[in-house]
């Protein structure tokens, strides 16, 4: 246990009553979370000397559903007088179910309903109840710029009426959202520190000098995240601006119709660019076009959720092209096989930062060195820039 982070795994509280429920299509993050946990709880038992050990905190769940689609929720253990943390991927595409003999793939719309099950199913007899959604229901329907849903803020209303304590999400699309649950936790998780040490790991050859090395963002919306990156990392900042057709909509959305780049040069520059989600990808492949024709060095595109909505192909030919080094991304939501067997694709592991947190809230301990990596992104960049290339690897891979 490393010092920055060992105030969080002194159990002053008998974290015994903590219990986590992953959700179907979450289970393998849930699985992770809970080997940290499990491992962390009796060491701690076992340095007090302690006899009691905790094979899991992990409670079996299910959310069968009816020939016609209808659902219900069932807990196979008791809940009661529990802290209970709710792990729930809605942007996990691959489960199915039948509904009149037809297989149907499930939205984000059935990952929230079985949620919600799940909380009905608890009947109030939970000491206090979290939810972590990494990738946050309608997340992307924020605002109302005309007459039309506010779908997070909904979501956000239903969880607190339902008896929910604290929501833990990461990198929300916009973290404003909070604001309409003013009495709600709400707590917005950054994977800087964790990508960042993703990146360095594979590509120990990179020089993050402010004359080598430069942060771009993809757009003015995510300019907070890449003025974060630009600070802690002590680089220039550029940004593109996507001018739109504000009198149309396509799929959902105003196209664009240019990118208009504002910033230094970036000629001889290595690139890094992070934004919250990749979707269609065609905004990153452009942007990458632009940079690599005004000279830039390598580029790596970063995306907390990679999801890939229109598939692999494009990203495939502009890698070959040599249009980008890599697209770093997190496993806080569903990734396929294919995508993870890419060359270029590059997964920073985010379950021991899950347990981190988890720990932290159970134990009512301050997140906020969690919240604000600085400080570890620091010893980080100290040892990338101490450590040779070979070394790196195997001085931050249990950090």
């Amino acid at each position: 246990m490393r010092p920055f982070f060992e105030s969080v795994f002194n159990f002053e509280k008998d974290s015994s009553n903590m219990a986590i429920i992953a959700l179907k299509g979450a289970e393998e993050l849930g699985k992770k979370v809970d080997y940290y946990l499990v491992n962390w709880y009796n060491s701690e038992a076992k340095a007090n000397g302690k006899k009691s050990i905790k094979k899991t905190f992990l409670v079996g769940n299910n959310c069968p559903r009816f020939t016609t689609g209808d659902g219900k929720a069932l807990i196979n253990d008791s809940i009661r007088g529990k802290d209970l943390f709710i792990i729930c991927d809605v942007g996990n595409y691959s489960i199915e179910y039948n509904m009149f003999g037809t297989p149907n793939r499930m939205s984000p719309d059935d990952h929230y309903a079985d949620l919600k099950r799940i909380i009905s199913a608890c009947a109030g007899k939970a000491n206090k109840i979290t939810v972590v959604m990494p990738l946050l229901y309608g997340g992307r329907q924020h605002r109302r710029t005309a007459r039309e849903s506010l779908d997070c803020s909904q979501m956000l209303h239903e969880l607190e009426y339902m008896g929910v304590n604290d929501v833990v999400t990461f990198d929300a699309h916009d973290p404003r959202v909070q604001n309409a649950v003013p009495t709600m936790g709400f707590d917005n998780f950054m994977p800087t520190y964790q990508i960042l040490k993703a990146m360095l790991r594979t590509f120990p050859e990179i020089n993050m000098k402010k004359e080598n090395f430069m942060i771009v963002s993809p757009d003015e919306g995510a300019m907070s995240r890449n003025i974060y990156y630009a600070s802690v990392l002590g680089t220039d900042l550029g940004m593109f601006y996507k001018r739109r057709d504000y009198a149309n909509v396509v799929n959902g959305r105003n196209p664009i119709v240019a990118h208009e780049y504002i910033g230094n040069d970036v000629r001889g520059k290595d690139i890094f660019v992070a934004d919250d989600i990749i979707a269609t990808g065609d905004s990153m492949l452009k942007l990458c076009t632009e940079l690599k024709a005004a000279g830039c060095g390598k580029i790596f595109l970063s995306a907390t959720y990679a999801l890939f909505t229109e598939g692999l192909e494009k990203f495939q030919k502009a890698y070959e092209q040599g249009l980008f080094n890599a697209v770093l991304s997190t496993n806080l939501t569903y990734a396929t096989e294919e995508v993870l067997k890419k060359d270029w694709f590059i997964q920073a592991d985010m379950s021991k930062f899950v347990a981190y947190i988890i720990a932290a809230i159970d134990q009512n301990k301050s997140v906020g060195q969690l919240l604000d990596p600085h400080d570890k992104i620091h010893e980080l960049i100290e040892k990338f820039n101490a450590s040779k290339p070979q070394q790196l690897a195997m001085d931050i891979s249990e950090e």
